[in-house]
């Protein structure tokens, strides 16, 4: 249906829109009318799960669609109220289509133990949603391509405070180049939610003498969640 500009604007008028007119044009006063019934407006979109894994597993925004095995879109409670986001999925990870499997992720399991939580209580996911080929770091146009699912991730699962994972994911979600040794042991502010940055299993693995910092970061995290 092709509207005419007189009918365009009883239309606009009528749901109480205002209409900017050009001192140049003849002035014209729209007089309230009825809207068609076949004339449907949508105020709200509602997000969802669903919605959201749909658009992920699907997604060829990036490069990296044509080099994955499949999406590794998250895992665990999506009521959370603890949310640790990583780098990208690894090899493992980009098989199986979950986070944080492997070596890293069994050291993960016991960082969690030892915070006295679980994979069931949390929610797991990365900045990235595709395997780097050769799991290289991400690119920018990759982050910047993954970035709306991320927070819409967030936005649904609404944290209480949000764990950077490693050095990429931290920098990513600050918005800074500093060095993951610098950031840990802050408590910063993620659109309103608390954010700690800890070092990476898989970076723990390789430096078996941070693991007594890693420790202090974990009992850093359980002090600032207990004072939420």
């Amino acid at each position: 249906m092709v509207f005419s500009e007189h009918t365009r604007l009883q239309y606009l008028n009528s749901m109480g829109i205002t209409v900017w007119q050009s001192r140049f044009m003849p002035e014209y006063t729209a007089s309230p009318v009825e809207l068609p019934q076949s004339i449907t407006i949508q105020t709200t979109i509602i997000d969802s799960w669903e919605q959201l894994n749909l658009e992920v597993s699907s997604c060829q925004l990036c490069s990296l669609c044509t080099t994955r095995n499949q999406t590794v879109f998250g895992e665990g409670n999506v009521n959370a109220d603890w949310m640790f986001v990583g780098e990208a999925p690894g090899e493992h990870e980009d098989k199986q289509g979950f986070p944080f499997i492997g070596e890293a992720g069994q050291l993960l399991n016991e960082m969690l133990h030892a915070m006295q939580l679980t994979r069931e209580e949390i929610f797991l996911t990365n900045i990235l949603k595709c395997r780097p080929p050769s799991n290289r770091d991400p690119h920018v146009d990759e982050i910047k391509q993954c970035h709306d699912y991320l927070q819409r991730q967030i936005m649904l699962i609404q944290p209480k405070i949000i764990i950077a994972v490693g050095r990429i994911a931290a920098q990513t979600l600050l918005e800074t180049n500093e060095k993951i040794g610098k950031l840990r042991g802050n408590i910063y502010s993620f659109k309103n939610t608390p954010l700690i940055a800890i070092y990476h299993p898989a970076y723990l693995l390789r430096s078996l003498t941070e693991k007594r910092k890693a420790w202090q970061d974990l009992q850093f995290a359980l002090q600032t969640f207990k004072s939420l």
